[in-house]
C-alpha cells in the first residue's frame, strides 16, 4: 500500500482545502456522521515534497502520477469529486505554497463519501474532497537496516478490498500487521497474498536483490502499484540494473543477497534481517545503496534527468 507508519503529524498551523475553498487548518473540519469516517469510504493519496535549501523551492514529486491515480481509485469507489488533474495538481501546489515551507512536507488530498447518513453503499450519496500538507520528515532511519517479519495477516485481494486503489478503509490491514511486527519488536511486516507469495510490506512495496538483479512481485500479487516503485524500475534502467516482476516465495526472502522497501513515506528502506534471518552481510547492499543515493538526489532536483519528476511549488510566485 506503500504508505509509513509515523511520518507527518498534524500541523498546528497552514492552510487546507475543503469545500472548494482555501481555509484555515483549524477550520478544515468535518461532521463525525460523514459517511467516509464511519464506513471507510474514501481514497487518497501520500506526495512528499523535497526542500532544495541552494534553490529556495520545494519538489513536489511525481504530482501528476500520483493525482492520476486518485483519479483510477475514484472511479473505481464510484467518487466524482469535480476536479481534472490539472485542478487537483493545483490545489496540492496552491496549499503548500500558502502555508509557506522551507522544509520537506508531505501533501495529504482525499476523496470520500460525504452525506452524513448512515447507510452502506457508494450510490446516491454526496461526493466530498480535501487536501492538506504537514511537515515531514523520515518514517525509519534509511542508513541503517530494519528488522522485519512476514506477518500472519495477509495482504488483502483484489476481490474484496483492491490493494491497487488507496483506499482509507483497507488500511486497517496494514494498521493490524505493523501493530503486531512492532508490539513482537520488529521494524515492519512482509505481508503475503492469501495463496502465500510476497506481496509487499505493511506500507510499502518490497524489491529483493538476487545475483545482481531486482526481483520485485508482480502487479497481480495484491500490490498498490507504487508511485516509488516506478521510480526505482526507471533508475534500475539508468543504473543497468535488470528488473524481473514474478511471483516470490516467501523463503526466497530469506536468500535474497539484498531487501528493501519504498514508498513515498519510507523512501528507499534497506532490510538487513527477517524473521531473525541476516540478508546477505546483514547491512545496506551496494545496489539498495546506489538506488538509494540516486533516488534522493533526483527527488532534491539534483539530477538532470530525472526533473520532470519534479514540480516546484515556489517558481512562479513573485518574491
Amino acid at each position: 500500500m506503500s504508505e509509513g507508519h509515523s511520518g507527518a503529524g498534524f500541523p498546528a498551523r497552514g492552510i487546507a482545502y475543503l469545500d472548494r475553498r482555501f481555509v484555515p487548518m483549524e477550520e478544515a473540519k468535518i461532521s463525525i456522521a460523514t459517511h467516509a469516517f464511519n464506513y471507510g469510504t474514501g481514497c487518497f493519496e501520500g506526495i512528499r515534497g523535497y526542500w532544495n535549501s541552494e534553490r529556495e523551492e520545494v519538489y513536489l514529486v511525481k504530482l501528476q502520477k500520483h493525482f492520476q491515480r486518485l483519479l483510477n481509485s475514484t472511479r473505481l469507489f464510484r467518487i466524482d469529486i469535480g476536479h481534472d488533474l490539472q485542478q487537483l495538481c493545483d490545489v496540492a501546489i496552491e496549499v503548500v505554497r500558502r502555508t509557506g515551507y522551507r522544509e520537506d512536507v508531505y501533501v495529504r488530498p482525499i476523496a470520500y463519501k460525504a452525506s452524513p447518513v448512515i447507510k452502506v453503499g457508494l450510490l446516491h450519496l454526496q461526493d466530498g474532497f480535501c487536501c492538506f500538507s504537514a511537515p515531514m520528515g523520515a518514517y525509519f532511519d534509511i542508513t541503517r537496516g530494519l528488522v522485519v517479519t512476514v506477518s500472519g495477516w495477509r495482504r488483502n485481494d483484489d476481490n474484496a478490498i483492491p490493494a491497487r486503489a488507496k483506499a482509507t478503509g483497507g488500511y486497517i490491514n496494514a494498521a493490524l500487521a505493523i501493530a503486531d511486527a512492532q508490539e513482537a519488536g520488529f521494524d515492519e511486516a512482509i505481508l503475503l497474498t492469501g495463496d502465500g507469495h510476497v506481496s509487499e510490506g505493511s506500507a510499502a512495496n518490497i524489491f529483493l536483490v538476487m545475483s545482481g538483479k531486482l526481483v520485485t512481485p508482480a502487479v497481480a500479487d495484491d500490490i498498490l502499484v507504487g508511485i516509488t516503485r516506478g521510480a526505482i524500475l526507471e533508475l534500475a534502467a539508468k543504473l543497468g540494473v535488470p528488473v524481473v516482476e514474478r511471483r516470490v516465495d516467501r523463503t526466497e526472502l530469506y536468500v535474497a543477497d539484498e531487501i528493501f522497501l519504498c514508498g513515498t513515506g519510507v523512501q528507499i528502506a534497506p532490510v538487513t534481517k527477517v524473521d531473525g534471518r541476516a540478508i546477505g552481510e546483514g547491512k545496506m547492499g551496494e545496489i539498495t545503496r546506489a538506488l538509494q543515493d540516486l533516488y534522493l538526489a533526483a527527488v532534491h532536483g539534483e539530477v538532470e534527468e530525472f526533473m520532470d519528476w519534479l514540480t516546484p511549488v515556489y517558481a512562479n510566485r513573485s518574491r
